[in-house]
């Protein structure tokens, strides 16, 4: 069967701390199709992050006027901060046949999946277990007790959201779940969804939620 040779847009969900963020940039340095979506955000800028590249950092009322614009696919407020995907850029990605990749919570996804005519796979991240994501929160966030106490709080909410996914992967091992995603998407390419294990991913959720 031959590849689909026209863009298609993939996207990565998961709890804050899963790893999506670092996955999607381990697809897009390894994989000259790969394209990132760089959405726009409200939110400072962390000390190692470049405007541009990993976020375009804007103000509350730019922000607001692109809204207003229908500029954006997608938007949502997450942890008091607004994010967005810009529809121009997706659009020329697309148009050059890149494969573009979304580093988004399931609001956004949701918003995406209602647009017509376009080709979209959705990959929900799992963490192996409560103690790995919180001692990824913690690395991430030092003396950040509150932000971290806000991001586990609400675990449960964006976790429940996993059976509206294509796939479910297990981010146990960062080079195992990558290429589990990549095997995902170059299934997909061909054309050829793989199979899912519903009932244990749905033990899992369970075990993570208890």
């Amino acid at each position: 069967m031959a590849i689909n040779k026209k863009g298609m847009m993939f996207v990565l969900s998961s709890p804050s701390g899963v790893g999506k963020t670092t996955l999607t940039k381990k697809l897009a340095e390894n994989n000259s199709q790969f394209a990132i979506s760089v959405s726009h955000t409200t939110r400072k800028p962390r000390s190692n992050e470049i405007d541009g590249k990993d976020y375009h950092f804007v103000t509350i009322d730019e922000f607001t006027t692109l809204v207003k614009k229908n500029d954006f696919y997608e938007h949502a407020n997450i942890f008091d901060n607004c994010y967005g995907t810009h529809k121009e850029k997706v659009i020329k990605l697309l148009s050059q046949g890149k494969d573009v990749l979304f580093d988004i919570d399931w609001q956004g996804t949701q918003q995406l999946k209602r647009i017509k005519n376009m080709n979209i796979v959705t990959i929900f991240i799992l963490p192996p277990n409560i103690k790995v994501l919180k001692d990824r929160l913690l690395n991430r966030h030092k003396n950040e007790e509150q932000l971290i106490g806000k991001r586990m709080n609400k675990f449960n909410e964006e976790i429940s959201h996993w059976n509206e996914y294509n796939y479910v992967v297990i981010n146990d091992d960062l080079n195992m779940c990558y290429e589990k995603i990549k095997n995902i998407i170059t299934s997909e390419k061909k054309g050829i969804r793989e199979d899912q294990n519903y009932k244990e991913i749905k033990k899992k959720v369970e075990e993570l939620i208890k």
